[in-house]
């Protein structure tokens, strides 16, 4: 006797504890996990027959999944989402209501027969309204990494790449190109410009304007303003007193002078006195980039 399946394939609650009552528990844990997945699709999604769906994907009513479209184990579409041609979501991903994934650039010179992708990795939970745009160029991709939190009405334009754990909150903007680095944390209506840089580890606060790069572990705020560095975050991800001490050292030498940043770190790695991976990288941060420009304490 197979237990009945609930609506994603598991044996149903009332199946096991009738399986538990006869000391059938043998067969119940060989049946759980032999037992292939069901996908579920409501009768009013629209989806194009060469999208690969694997076999635990839930899909909402009138979701619309585009051709060449490719979405992972235990991932779920909400009702009135939209994934757009060759998007590739990983493992568990959650789109939820009206998100649309995988749209044409906002670029008047783009075409639209182009090649061009996005790139959900595992993970990752995009709510209601959020927009993400696929890349400018042949063959190339906006990538989102994995365990991100993109939240309500927030927009990535296309050619952007996030990092894992990175959190865009509610109705925050990113320019074309912009990179935002692990554990990065983007308030409320944040609006970044194209090709900006967002630091891993950094913090922006709500409703700043950031058209200059943001170092990792900074606090960002107002309009390209920098508040020090973002010590909580540290303290929470338990980065040790010694390498905390070592990145106030770092920040310390490429801004309290009021100098070159990029000449400052690049001295500043050249003497050998910095070990910890986050100095490193703080230091690092400011001899790449393509703008060259970074924000400044008040």
């Amino acid at each position: 006797m197979q237990p009945k399946l609930c609506a994603f394939g598991h044996p149903s609650i009332t199946s096991i504890i009738a399986r538990l009552r006869y000391g059938q528990t043998r067969s119940i844990r060989i049946i759980w996990w032999l037992q292939p997945l069901h996908t579920v699709i409501h009768s009013q999604a629209h989806i194009d027959p060469t999208a690969q769906l694997a076999n635990d994907v839930s899909v909402g009513a009138h979701a619309i999944i585009e051709e060449g479209v490719k979405i992972g184990q235990g991932s779920r579409i909400a009702a009135y989402a939209i994934i757009k041609k060759n998007t590739t979501l990983g493992e568990r991903v959650s789109v939820d209501h009206f998100a649309v994934v995988g749209g044409d650039p906002q670029d008047l010179s783009f075409q639209s027969s182009l090649f061009s992708s996005v790139v959900i990795g595992d993970d990752t939970i995009i709510r209601e309204h959020a927009t993400i745009h696929r890349a400018t160029q042949p063959n190339t991709v906006t990538r989102l990494g994995k365990k991100n939190l993109i939240m309500v009405g927030a927009h990535i334009a296309h050619d952007c790449q996030l990092g894992d754990h990175v959190i865009l909150a509610n109705g925050c903007m990113l320019g074309g190109h912009v990179h935002v680095g692990d554990h990065a944390f983007i308030s409320g209506g944040v609006a970044v410009h194209q090709f900006c840089r967002i630091g891993g580890g950094s913090m922006t606060s709500g409703n700043a304007v950031i058209t200059e790069d943001v170092p990792p572990h900074g606090l960002a705020y107002d309009r390209n303003r920098l508040a020090g560095l973002n010590l909580i975050g540290l303290r929470r991800r338990g980065l040790s007193a010694e390498s905390v001490a070592e990145l106030k050292k770092a920040y310390h030498l490429v801004y309290a002078t009021g100098g070159n940043c990029a000449k400052l770190a690049d001295e500043s790695i050249q003497t050998g006195n910095f070990k910890s991976p986050e100095a490193l990288d703080f230091l690092r941060f400011f001899l790449g980039g393509k703008r060259g420009r970074f924000v400044q304490p008040a």
